[in-house]
């Protein structure tokens, strides 16, 4: 497939690595100065450059968890005042006790990229899963979906619980269960309709990078695993202190375990344990940043399959250059 016209830019990578702050400087830069893209010049608008003029830039979120309203510190999501005047897409848009869908964020998420586009302006696609990144990138269909199969592998699942339901995954596709969480109760029984329905591996549904939808430039921003595990552990505790108990406490009374996917982000089931009086602040503290960590894990392998993505230096003094060196590229 012919890529479409336009450009992407999604920057991408694990964690706590500084993908939001990079990409808030960028778009700022580009509002300020204005860049042509489709030429071989300075990339800034300026000189003899020819080629599309760019005005501005506009955010578009690629996490899961910030999909959903009032998840707000424990996600890290930016607040509206502190979002520098760039329009932001994808935040705020579900309510905890609906269940996140990467088939209808795909949907949603092009169209926004085609009208961000068509409004002269760079979407910037920002934030660290994975597969919703993959879905809006390339051209691809997900698996299909069949509720008596899936509420039938839940009740089993309610049953025997996961680690029985893995071992069946492990049994059917090893290589499904390498990448999946043995924790993750949904992704397994997603796993095991899959197989059930298609006679195939799941791991053989997974989407595979190069079919692209959009001309897309892919930055991957990551840090050194021991700088990264300590600002894991400063940012749990900063939430912490800016009331990520109380924001659980208040989601609880909205509905927050009956959230099929809302009630597992990383650290909103340790905090829970807190409030059922089975935990303490520090020990989910300590918890969530472990939790935290093997998700890093399991985001970089992720992100090490697609071998289109360009490191970025976040720390560095040139990253906003760098990037958008790849906007101008031809």
């Amino acid at each position: 497939m012919t890529a479409r016209p336009g450009r992407l830019i999604v920057i991408a990578g694990p964690t706590a690595t500084g993908k939001t702050d990079l990409a808030l400087d960028l778009a700022e830069r580009i509002a300020e100065r204005g860049i042509r893209i489709g030429t071989h010049g300075t990339g800034t608008g300026t000189g003899t450059d020819t080629g599309t003029e760019i005005t501005g830039a506009e955010i578009i979120n690629a996490d899961s968890m910030q999909l959903y309203r009032g998840m707000d510190i424990g996600t890290a999501k930016t607040p509206p005042d502190q979002r520098r005047g760039i329009p932001h897409h994808q935040f705020d848009v579900l309510d905890i006790t609906e269940t996140a869908s990467v088939a209808a964020y795909q949907t949603v998420t092009r169209d926004l990229v085609d009208r961000v586009l068509a409004r002269g302006r760079i979407p910037l696609l920002v934030g660290g899963s994975g597969l919703y990144i993959q879905s809006v990138v390339d051209d691809i269909a997900f698996p299909p979906t069949d509720p008596a199969v899936r509420a039938r592998l839940e009740d089993e699942m309610a049953v025997v619980g996961a680690p029985a339901m893995f071992a069946r995954l492990t049994d059917s596709d090893p290589v499904a269960a390498g990448i999946i969480d043995p924790r993750n109760e949904r992704r397994i029984v997603r796993a095991l309709e899959v197989i059930e329905l298609t006679g195939q591996p799941f791991s053989a549904t997974l989407p595979r990078p190069g079919r692209p939808r959009f001309d897309a430039r892919l930055v991957r921003v990551d840090r050194p695993s021991a700088e990264l595990d300590e600002r894991i552990e400063r940012r749990v505790r900063a939430m912490v202190a800016e009331g990520f108990l109380d924001e659980v406490r208040d989601l609880e009374r909205r509905g927050l375990r009956d959230g099929v996917t809302a009630r597992r982000a990383l650290g909103y089931p340790q905090m829970l344990a807190v409030l059922d009086g089975t935990s303490d602040v520090e020990s989910a503290i300590i918890a969530t940043a472990a939790a935290t960590r093997r998700f890093v894990r399991r985001q970089r392998s992720w992100f090490n399959r697609d071998h289109r993505l360009i490191d970025v230096d976040p720390t560095a003094a040139d990253a906003v250059d760098r990037v958008l060196a790849l906007v101008d590229e031809v």
